[in-house]
């Protein structure tokens, strides 16, 4: 919602009775660190309960004036679409999880390549969004940026519907970035990567941009070492409408 600076965050976490006291203290204290380390914020208070799956999330707060927020609806037609981490994290993740117990199911992948895609994956999930809505405050008129939001669990085709809320509008998508493997790896377990419904964690910004500001925001995203493509554009060809290019770029992203 375009806050740059959260006062606090609220933890909810859910641990099974089994689960040794250290791993759950430290839980808590990744979460910490990056509150304290990452974003200059802190934990604040939670909630703790039990659970046969753990479940680690809660509810983080911040102030704006209320005509710097931006929300997720408001597309105009012609606006490009522009996304600022790779997807296909649940893929890579898989892998990470299959390399540890099944190993055998994997053999015909470099080891070596998995390992750093993996590694890419744990940089994305752990990098915060904050510099993203910190340049976008850098400029005194962002009225060019008509709506945003992160990818999460929906995956890129999902998110980008929300955009389309209350509008009679649709959205193309061209450009796909993903983490070297991912599009390999999702074919192979199941996952949606070709329709971009590939479930991802701590994903990046999905920003609508007015066309005439694309390139200057760009760049400025780019000289604040912030990784971006134009991965699409909004339109008006079936109301509410995700489509997938015919012609689709996938682009393999080995670095953040």
């Amino acid at each position: 919602m375009n806050v740059p600076e959260i006062s606090g965050m609220l933890v909810f976490l859910a641990i099974s009775k089994r689960t040794p006291l250290d791993v759950a203290e430290g839980i808590l204290k990744g979460i910490k660190y990056f509150m304290e380390e990452k974003i200059n914020s802190k934990v604040v208070g939670g909630h703790t309960i039990y659970s046969e799956w753990p479940l680690i999330g809660g509810e983080a707060s911040g102030y704006a004036h209320k005509d710097a927020i931006i929300q997720k609806q408001g597309v105009r037609k012609g606006d490009k679409l522009i996304l600022t981490k790779p997807i296909g994290l649940q893929a890579i993740m898989a892998s990470y999880r299959i390399l540890k117990d099944f190993p055998e199911m994997l053999e015909q992948y470099s080891n070596k390549e998995l390992l750093k895609s993996i590694d890419l994956a744990i940089k994305i999930m752990t990098t915060s969004n904050q510099n993203v809505v910190k340049t976008i405050h850098s400029y005194n008129d962002f009225s060019f940026i008509h709506a945003l939001t992160d990818i999460t669990g929906f995956g890129l085709s999902g998110h980008t519907v929300e955009l389309l809320q209350n509008s009679d509008l649709s959205a193309l998508i061209d450009t796909v970035p993903s983490i070297k493997l991912s599009e390999e790896l999702s074919h192979e377990l199941g996952y949606a990567f070709d329709d971009c419904q590939c479930h991802e964690t701590a994903g990046g910004m999905l920003i609508a941009v007015d066309p005439t500001k694309v390139e200057d925001f760009t760049s400025a995203l780019t000289s604040n070492k912030i990784s971006n493509w134009i991965v699409g554009k909004i339109d008006q060809t079936q109301s509410g409408h995700v489509r997938i290019s015919e012609n689709v770029q996938n682009i393999e992203i080995t670095k953040l």
